[in-house]
């Protein structure tokens, strides 16, 4: 990795001249240099941008947030870099408000809406291209010859559809703003800091809480984009089946890089750490350290989703066994989750409450645990202790959309106690998980670890299941599997 000259950012260069690097390996840069390098330079302006795909649906979402606080200053940042080592930064990803409400992905912008006599104003405050007059664009660490081209405000605007500012003046009027004010925190601490003395936590908390609730119920191309998502994501699973030799030579590392190589030549990104658990390890909910052995008659838990260039994320598990089939013991476990998520996937429907998937689906993993003897019945007295969460441990699923957990600041009377409606998408991944140390079972259960998630759009008529690509009956991903490997 090349060491730039300065470690100066964009903000500080509209200020003042770039600085030299403290341990540069150049003394400095000659004023010749200098007005060599403002020079030369061939007009790369793009004038013929469309508009991005969501151009119109992002617009609605302004309107409706407008709609619902009149007369206020709304402002909803994208975020700042972070640093993971001295100069080096961890990939950006723009917070979801932000880049719900926009469609636009580059760090420090921020959306203003700016109350007038019918609504508001929208504009999008962004780091302009770098400047060429100071040396920005080839000194500072963030400068356009290190990391590459921005788009100018004239290009965001024409992709957006948003009027675009520049960034670096908002703070200065955002300190002299009058009225109320309203910010999403936690992601740009100086736009924060600059409406100290304006916001309140409890009126900022109402503006998260409804932009986490405007995602509740997804929009067509919304929908577009998380079955997109999706089918990428099928094909990520149908490479790790193609690997799984390679992956017992290795280790669990070998199926987590052969995903993220399908995430990625799809996809922005992975939506959330790749849980390729393997034998035991599958009983570790949130197992991401990979780095474990892949064994022949063991299972492999994969949980995994690609992440759209629009952010939006699948989220996928199958329990494969890592040879092909499944043992008696192995096959019954995973016969019996995948009866308790067809049981939960039945119960999603438009008018159903959300809780019910749910409830289905414990109801029948309940049943299978006094059958078999590992909890004493009745049922319903077991469902009325939970005490069959010492195997289920998880809830049966959640909202999806940009975010893995999606909608996670929304009131608890709008989703968890809420009805659902055509349009959401959630998981269905009930499970069950034996411990290796788990004394209360037999033996031949321990260290098994099932789940079967699938990602189910609610339809005006019931559901449609975007992850049907990928079987699940047991048979059928044997058979599945068998013709992977050819």
């Amino acid at each position: 990795m090349a060491e730039e000259l300065t470690p100066e950012t964009p903000e500080e260069s509209a200020e003042e001249p770039v600085k030299q690097r403290k341990n540069s390996l150049y003394l400095g840069v000659s004023d010749e240099l200098a007005e060599n390098m403002k020079s030369g330079w061939a007009d790369t302006e793009l004038r013929d941008l469309e508009p991005i795909p969501q151009a119109a649906e992002t617009a609605a979402r302004r309107a409706a947030l407008s709609a619902r606080f009149p007369g206020e200053r709304l402002v909803v940042p994208a975020g700042n870099l972070k640093t993971r080592s001295n100069d080096t930064d961890y990939p950006f990803r723009a917070s979801v408000e932000y880049a719900y409400l926009t469609g636009n992905q580059t760090e420090d912008g921020v959306l203003v809406l700016e109350p007038v006599a019918d609504g508001h104003r929208a504009t999008v405050y962004l780091l302009p291209r770098s400047d060429r007059e100071n040396g920005e664009f080839w000194l500072s660490g963030q400068g356009e010859l290190w990391v590459g081209r921005r788009h100018s405000l004239n290009e965001a605007e024409k992709r957006c559809g948003i009027p675009a500012a520049d960034v670096r003046e908002l703070a200065g009027t955002l300190r002299e703003a009058t009225g109320p004010v309203r910010v999403v925190r936690g992601y740009d601490a100086g736009i924060e800091a600059a409406l100290t003395d304006k916001v309140t936590g409890e009126r900022d908390e109402e503006l998260r809480v409804f932009l986490s609730e405007a995602r509740l119920v997804k929009d067509d191309f919304e929908v577009g984009e998380l079955q997109k998502a999706v089918d990428s994501t099928v094909r990520g699973f149908e490479d790790v089946v193609r690997v799984l030799d390679k992956a017992e030579a290795t280790s669990e590392r070998y199926i987590e890089g052969t995903f993220f190589l399908r995430a990625r030549v799809e996809g922005n990104d992975i939506g959330y750490g790749t849980i390729a658990a393997a034998g035991p390890h599958a009983c570790t909910l949130h197992w991401v350290r990979n780095d474990g052995p892949v064994r022949s008659g063991d299972l492999l838990l994969l949980d995994a989703g690609v992440e759209t260039h629009t952010y939006y994320t699948a989220d996928v598990t199958r329990t494969l066994p890592v040879n092909g089939r499944y043992t008696e013991v192995q096959k019954k476990v995973y016969d019996a989750v995948y009866e308790a998520q067809e049981a939960g996937i039945a119960a999603v429907k438009p008018g159903g409450k959300y809780r019910d998937f749910h409830d289905a689906a414990q109801r029948v993993l309940a049943e299978k645990l006094v059958e078999w003897g590992l909890v004493e019945g009745p049922v319903e007295q077991v469902l009325e202790l939970g005490l069959q969460r010492r195997w289920t441990l998880h809830g049966t699923g959640h909202m999806l959309g940009m975010d893995v957990h999606d909608c996670a600041a929304a009131r608890v009377e709008s989703y968890v106690d809420g009805t659902l409606e055509p349009g959401m998408v959630l998981t269905v991944e009930p499970g069950l998980y034996f411990q290796a140390d788990d004394l209360t079972v037999p033996e031949e259960y321990r260290g098994i670890g099932v789940r079967i998630e699938d990602d189910i759009l609610v339809t005006a008529d019931g559901n449609r299941n975007l992850s049907d690509g990928l079987p699940r009956r047991s048979d059928e991903v044997e058979a599945w599997m068998a013709g992977l490997k050819g």
